[in-house]
């Protein structure tokens, strides 16, 4: 945690420095552009937060299973054949890389009572109870692809009446997903969603035709209720199945459509608790995508301060600023880094704060007699060095290789979006 929060308070400085830095530049379009960019920035690194997850759903439809396939360990106990949700309680799932909080409830209609003590009459009302203490990010609603024609008005009806008291409570439209869990169950069952290749194609056609049918019947129920047709956001079949050997270590791995449903998340969720859940899941395109939006955030804040007619200043913040993105990818990635550590990073790829200042002042030296030309320059090669960190960063942490190649995506990319940068300016 102290190198999550060096990072967190060194990029916290910087965007502060940097605010102060543009306060003695004259207003204009620039410096406006810079502002929201580095509040987009503020809230995904700096404000980050846990994400937040209602799960919502019968006895037996999975919800421990789901949060320990979005977590890829066995953080929640699974029930078999009781209920093991003893009350509506918000718990905190911790790993190495983070924690996720989820409203874990006691299954909706479940015909027998927990082992454990609850000063709540009924699910609704022990569910309802910490859903005035916190706001949920969204609700997910669990049911078994075989119980969708089993009493799901009655479900629903429940959902309905959470999300409208959520809703009242905290003055927030909260999203709806619903997720339609052990696909692998249906038939034929024998048919490996999650490993298709060793499957004949014509059984995994009829089984995945199985899936779309579940989901279209799910979502007409849902559809033909108007006070949550608005809020719902998905209805996604999925397969959370994982089993576990005594010692910790996994036997099986049957997740199917868990990295789509974990997307579907990080679309709606509020900015400062994306990266946690994609830190969290370990899904290698979504943390190449996060990654991919810092990238540009601060290349285009690099880019805007080489642009500013300061001589020299601009060394100073854009270097900081690319130190953080390397720290902010690893971070990303589900490493943590020291700001030291980043800048030797820098260095492993042949960029260094020397460098990279000589880079911009020749470019301004070469075209000194045209003033706008020479900030055309600089911030072309601000914006692509920039650019070509970021990438070498994703390539390295969130793919794994090694630094010779980091090193030599780094050139490619920085030479190929500065010739881009150069040919869209003129």
């Amino acid at each position: 945690m102290g190198e999550q929060n060096e990072l967190r308070d060194a990029v916290a400085e910087g965007l502060r420095n940097l605010e102060e830095f543009l306060d003695k530049i004259p207003g204009g379009g620039v410096t406006r552009d810079v502002r929201d960019r580095v509040g987009a920035l503020r809230q995904l690194l700096v404000e980050q937060r846990d994400p937040r997850f209602a799960l919502v759903g019968r006895r037996g439809s999975g919800k421990s299973s789901l949060i320990n396939a979005i977590m890829g360990e066995p953080i929640a106990v699974v029930g078999h054949e009781t209920s093991a949700t003893g009350r509506g309680a918000w718990y905190a799932y911790s790993s190495e890389r983070g924690r996720l909080r989820i409203l874990d409830t006691r299954g909706l209609q479940e015909g027998s009572r927990p082992d454990c003590p609850d000063d709540a009459a009924s699910p609704r009302e022990s569910i309802l109870k910490e859903l005035r203490a916190e706001c949920p990010d969204a609700v997910l609603f669990l049911i078994k692809a075989k119980e969708v024609d089993s009493a799901v008005d009655g479900d629903l009806s429940e959902v309905e009446h959470l999300l409208k008291a959520a809703h009242e409570e905290h003055g927030a439209a909260i999203p709806l997903l619903a997720v339609v869990t052990s696909c692998d169950e249906l038939e034929p069952k024998n048919v490996k969603l999650h490993a298709p290749e060793g499957e004949d194609a014509r059984d995994i056609e009829e089984k995945l035709a199985r899936v779309r049918a579940v989901e279209r019947h799910l979502e007409v129920k849902i559809r033909d209720r108007a006070p949550l047709k608005d809020r719902l956001i998905g209805v996604l079949g999925v397969s959370s199945y994982q089993s576990w050997r005594g010692d910790g270590s996994r036997r099986a791995d049957e997740r199917w459509r868990i990295d789509a449903l974990v997307g579907k998340l990080v679309d709606e969720l509020p900015k400062e608790a994306r990266v946690g859940l994609v830190r969290l899941s370990q899904i290698k395109h979504l943390q190449r995508s996060l990654a991919g939006t810092i990238a540009m955030l601060i290349a285009g804040i690099c880019a805007a301060i080489a642009v500013l007619p300061i001589p020299g200043s601009d060394i100073v913040p854009i270097t900081s600023m690319q130190v953080s993105l390397v720290a902010s990818v690893a971070h990303v990635s589900g490493r943590t880094m020291t700001l030291r550590s980043s800048a030797e990073f820098l260095g492993a790829i042949g960029m260094n704060v020397g460098l990279s200042f000589a880079f911009r002042e020749l470019a301004r030296g070469l075209v000194k007699l045209v003033p706008a030309a020479g900030s055309a320059a600089s911030a072309a090669i601000a914006y692509a060095t920039t650019l070509g960190i970021g990438k070498a960063a994703a390539a390295y942490f969130i793919d794994g290789v090694g630094p010779g190649d980091a090193r030599r995506i780094f050139a490619s990319t920085r030479d190929a979006e500065r010739e881009r940068y150069a040919r869209a300016g003129e």
